[in-house]
């Protein structure tokens, strides 16, 4: 349900079903995608736009290294 809650998002939606569904041309295009819009965000805003998403990475990192550790 919550998929097609964001398959619904005009833009984001649509290229987001094209990564999930599609071939694989569409995935590799999505991913260099939201890397130019990282380095877009970067040119507009600077340095947040570099520290947020590695902020944001710590608790997954810290939930990563507690599953090695468990198994």
């Amino acid at each position: 349900m919550l998929t097609r809650v964001i398959y619904h998002v005009p833009v984001f939606g649509w290229m987001l079903r094209e990564a999930v569904l599609g071939p694989v041309t569409a995935k590799i295009v999505f991913i260099v995608n939201l890397v130019l819009l990282w380095i877009l965000a970067i040119v507009f805003f600077g340095y947040p736009a570099i520290i947020l998403p590695a902020l944001a990475a710590v608790p997954a990192m810290f939930l990563v290294l507690i599953l090695i550790m468990k198994g």
